[in-house]
């Protein structure tokens, strides 16, 4: 079975299969859709993942801490507690709405495109993310998002989010991300609306802006240990 699926994908005959679609429901009454790979693509998606990743990762911006080798959701918390005690208490909660499921293919592997210099990987990534879903037993063709459940999506997600890093980087922000949540830090509520209205402008891709499911802003009183 190997060899004859090493030449598809070094030939670029290979046809991934659809990706089994499964509802997870959230807290607010929605759902989080999964797309889960058969064993075949999910094993060559890890295979492409280990290749991938020591390239990519490294060029990510500082600030983001979701499915990054060596960084966890604790680190982020340890940036959010950094801050606060740096007298920033004022928390921006920006979440991309629905991001999963409505990133732009061909905005996605332009920005791959930039950072990985091989035409088969792009291929094989792109034929991936036009996999289409089976839902029901019927396959449907899919022609946005990278659907959770696949090794190659965390990665693919942060891609393109470090676009939006790196604006709010530019625009001076304190602020860490955790894949589509991004929590920006600022010392007084005066400043909160110049940094909303830069995740309102953010593009990262014709169907989805970086504009929040849900924006509020906070008080942070204290960060304590005993949160984790």
């Amino acid at each position: 079975m190997w060899p004859e699926l090493r030449q598809q994908l070094l030939s670029g005959s290979y046809q991934p299969q659809p990706v089994r679609r499964v509802g997870i429901p959230k807290p607010d009454g929605s759902e989080r859709e999964l797309g889960i790979p058969t064993v075949t693509d999910r094993l060559i998606q890890q295979a492409l993942l280990q290749v991938l990743q020591p390239l990519i990762d490294p060029t990510f911006s500082e600030h983001s801490y979701g499915f990054r080798p060596g960084r966890r959701a604790h680190d982020a918390v340890l940036a959010a507690q950094r801050y606060a005690q740096q007298g920033r208490h004022i928390v921006v909660d920006v979440d991309l709405s629905k991001f999963f499921d409505r990133v732009n293919h061909d905005i996605l592997i332009d920005r791959l495109r930039k950072r990985i210099n091989d035409p088969g990987v792009i291929w094989l990534v792109r034929a991936y993310l036009n996999a289409g879903i089976m839902d029901g037993g019927v396959v449907m063709d899919r022609h946005e998002g990278t659907p959770q459940g696949g090794p190659l999506s965390p990665l693919l997600a942060n891609v393109l989010l470090d676009e939006v890093d790196q604006e709010l980087e530019r625009r001076g922000h304190c602020f860490a991300r955790y894949a589509d949540d991004c929590v920006p830090r600022r010392r007084t509520e005066v400043s909160c609306p110049r940094c909303s209205h830069a995740a309102r402008e953010m593009r990262v891709g014709p169907s989805v802006s970086a504009y929040r499911r849900r924006h509020q802003t906070t008080h942070c009183c204290c960060v304590k240990e005993t949160w984790w």
